[in-house]
């Protein structure tokens, strides 16, 4: 199987995500995409995130139709701050030796691998599809992602990607842009404004429900 796992605070899960996934899917042939809530983010300490049983549902709502993905919950049952290197190892160790593995993440992010934990242990353990940034025409991956990660792979021109000395490779996909953020949908809750087409109307739903991101909560 080809799978794909795709991290984040989904704070709220949008259609951004969702297209992503989706596209992504399609056209690495993805058998299944699990979506990973995270528990704590390292890059986002200190930051308030909604609770994780919220997010976690939230998740688990938008993606119910698609029976290409999936929910895990391995970094929400995990204790500590949610490390990719702790989840692809996780994942990994349970593959087959005809499974491949495929880490789905945003250009930015990517140009912030060097500073991840056991980064270099990383490229040995997946591959990695990087995604087009909404609105920006740069198409190579490792820009700015500093020499100690650059010097890590060399360009297969007849593939057009780029090829760790593990084998694994970095895959870079342009995506439609859906210039959508969950800031943004966070920042028209608490404005009493709409939010519809930024998201699956069950998310919608779930928001209005719970009361989230309006600074209250039901009890529900």
């Amino acid at each position: 199987m080809n799978i794909g796992i795709f991290g984040g605070t989904f704070d709220p899960i949008h259609w951004g995500h969702l297209r992503s996934a989706e596209e992504v899917g399609e056209t690495y042939r993805l058998d299944r995409v699990y979506f990973i809530p995270a528990s704590i983010p390292p890059h986002k300490r200190g930051q308030t995130t909604t609770p994780a049983r919220d997010r976690l549902r939230m998740v688990r709502l938008a993606v119910a139709q698609n029976p290409r993905f999936a929910v895990s919950t391995m970094e929400l049952a995990r204790p500590g701050l949610s490390y990719s290197i702790d989840t692809i190892r996780e994942f990994a160790g349970k593959l087959k030796k005809s499974d491949s593995l495929y880490f789905i993440i945003g250009l930015d992010a990517f140009r912030e691998i060097g500073t991840w934990r056991d980064y270099q242990e990383i490229f040995t353990l997946c591959n990695f599809i990087v995604t087009s940034r909404p609105g920006s025409k740069e198409n190579d991956p490792l820009k700015g992602t500093g020499i100690a990660v650059k010097k890590l792979f060399c360009y297969d021109s007849k593939h057009r990607n780029y090829r760790h000395r593990s084998g694994t490779r970095i895959y870079f996909i342009e995506l439609t842009d859906i210039a959508i953020s969950a800031s943004e949908i966070r920042a028209l809750v608490r404005q009493g404004k709409s939010i519809p087409y930024l998201g699956p109307s069950s998310v919608q739903q779930y928001i209005k429900r719970r009361g989230l991101y309006r600074g209250r909560r039901s009890k529900r």
